[in-house]
């Protein structure tokens, strides 16, 4: 019979970590990137950063619901099904209010002055609410997408997760066991694989719930396997024994799709009907693979070189969610004053990405640290249960740091 983990483990919180301030460095070469679309943009743009684009968003967000899916799975270890889905509407949902009023109306108005809107802010706020959803209305949730489908994963995933952690699902976490052998764990990312391959086209990304057919299924197809992992750890083992395979898979297939990519050679580039022809969905299906076997490969090595408790995690750990509701407006103020300025791209790109750094860790450890209330609109524990937990660690000599998303 295996035994299932009970405490958190330290390479899953530095994973995140990396993985937010991943989203840090692809936000902010969002106003650079050839061929892109966002909210600010620079008149001058560079192919380089439309390739680290393009790169990380194989795997960026895939890592965060993997993440998230273990996440789930240690707040459920000392809640019944409805304490988690109380915890996790508090913590999730609230934020996401924060966003839609509060935190991304900036994005929103200044992208609408770049496209020749002339009121103030309060004039636009006003009229935000009767303009409709965005991008046609100016209502959104921009970035804070991420957080509202995980609210409804969870939501919908809690009677699952409920009953894989309970007694009656013993025989089906030992049956994972035959999963954990050789390199079966990757028959996990075939159901990922196949959604993607088939409905990707028809149904492209949106981020806004209700057209967003084909990714909604997507990301959920990584949140399950990470909460089905860490269920299992013989999976977790299988993950760092196969991570050199998972590596050389993600490295051949990020080559090969930038071989097609650079000698547009990819199916839009070279068919008449490339729509139906099989080749475009063996490309998209390669894309799919490509975004797993970066995720694999990342879990790996985490688990075998970053499963190391540090003094700062806990602090760095309460910090990455705040930081990653706030950076984006930071990052879209920055960039709508500097690209007005003559400097080069890259000095344009290293100054948002620091100042983005430090002014989003200064307003949470200034601003949204020290109180109760804000802690609370971020989706943060309130201070005296953070300091009661940290007592009880150091008390029973374990690592719980359970992340806030």
């Amino acid at each position: 019979m295996q035994t299932i983990a009970s405490s958190r483990q330290a390479y899953l919180d530095w994973l995140r970590i990396l993985a937010i301030f991943g989203v840090l460095i692809f936000h902010s070469s969002m106003p650079f990137g050839a061929e892109l679309e966002w909210h600010i943009r620079n008149k001058e743009t560079s192919n380089l950063f439309l390739e680290l684009v393009v790169f990380m968003h194989l795997f960026r967000m895939p890592l965060l619901f993997f993440i998230s899916g273990t996440v789930s799975y240690f707040m459920l270890q000392n809640r019944s099904g409805g304490g988690f889905v109380a915890l996790r509407t508090r913590r999730l949902l609230i934020p996401v209010l924060l966003a839609i009023l509060v935190i991304v109306p900036p994005q929103v108005y200044l992208e609408r002055v770049t496209q020749g809107y002339t009121g103030n802010f309060w004039q636009f706020y006003g009229e935000m609410f009767t303009s409709g959803a965005y991008p046609k209305g100016n209502l959104s949730w921009h970035h804070l997408w991420f957080v509202a489908y995980l609210l409804i994963y969870d939501l919908i995933c809690a009677p699952l997760f409920v009953w894989m952690l309970s007694p009656k699902a013993q025989n089906f976490r030992d049956r994972l066991l035959w999963l954990a052998k050789g390199k079966r764990v990757y028959l996990l990312a075939l159901p990922g694989v196949i959604i993607f391959t088939a409905f990707s086209l028809q149904y492209p990304e949106t981020n806004d719930l209700v057209h967003d057919w084909c990714y909604f299924f997507y990301w959920l197809c990584f949140l399950i396997p990470g909460f089905i992992c860490i269920t299992q750890p013989a999976l977790m083992d299988s993950l760092e024994r196969n991570r050199r395979f998972a590596f050389l898979m993600a490295f051949l297939s990020i080559v090969t799709i930038n071989y097609f990519r650079w000698n547009d050679l990819q199916p839009w580039d070279l068919l008449n009907n490339w729509k139906q022809d099989p080749r475009t969905f063996a490309f998209l299906a390669l894309k799919a693979f490509c975004g797993w076997a970066w995720v694999f490969a990342l879990i790996g090595y985490g688990k075998k070189y970053l499963n190391k408790p540090h003094a700062s995690l806990n602090y760095i750990n309460q910090a990455v969610y705040p930081f990653y509701i706030l950076h984006q407006t930071i990052i879209v103020i920055l960039a709508f004053y500097v690209v007005k300025t003559t400097d080069t791209i890259g000095a344009k790109y290293i100054f948002i990405v620091i100042t983005t750094f430090i002014s989003s860790m200064s307003i949470y450890h200034l601003l949204i640290r020290p109180y109760n209330i804000t802690r609370f609109l971020f989706g943060m524990k309130p201070a005296k249960k953070q300091q009661q937990n940290k007592e009880d660690v150091l008390m029973t000599d374990k690592q719980v740091l359970i992340p806030a998303s």
